[in-house]
């Protein structure tokens, strides 16, 4: 499933309350590292990891309630949630640390 993009708040509730766990990449498009990370994010998406993780970005910009409500300091940040609750945050275009992570969650 290709990742999608959160429009609003409600949106956001919504997803990361659900029974599936999910990861969301809070970007910018002024961010270099972002705009590096993107589409290893994007190929990631397109693996059997999404069958069991949903794949979402932020652009902190647009949707500054929700980059508020998740403390977001830097970009890029991934946040994975499962029902509701973080149970993983990445900091940083570390491409290698974001596999290992969607790798050991969806086993």
């Amino acid at each position: 499933m290709p990742v999608q993009a959160i429009k609003s708040f409600d949106e956001f509730k919504t997803i990361i309350n659900g029974d599936k766990i999910v990861v969301i990449d809070f970007w910018a498009t002024w961010c270099g590292p972002c705009r590096m990370i993107s589409p290893i994010f994007e190929k990631l998406s397109d693996t059997a990891v999404s069958e069991k993780i949903a794949f979402y970005k932020v652009d902190v910009d647009e949707q500054e309630q929700i980059s508020q409500e998740c403390r977001i300091k830097a970009m890029p940040t991934f946040i994975f949630f499962k029902g509701g609750e973080v149970i993983e945050t990445i900091t940083g275009a570390d491409p290698g640390k974001l596999n290992q992570v969607i790798q050991k969650l969806a086993a």
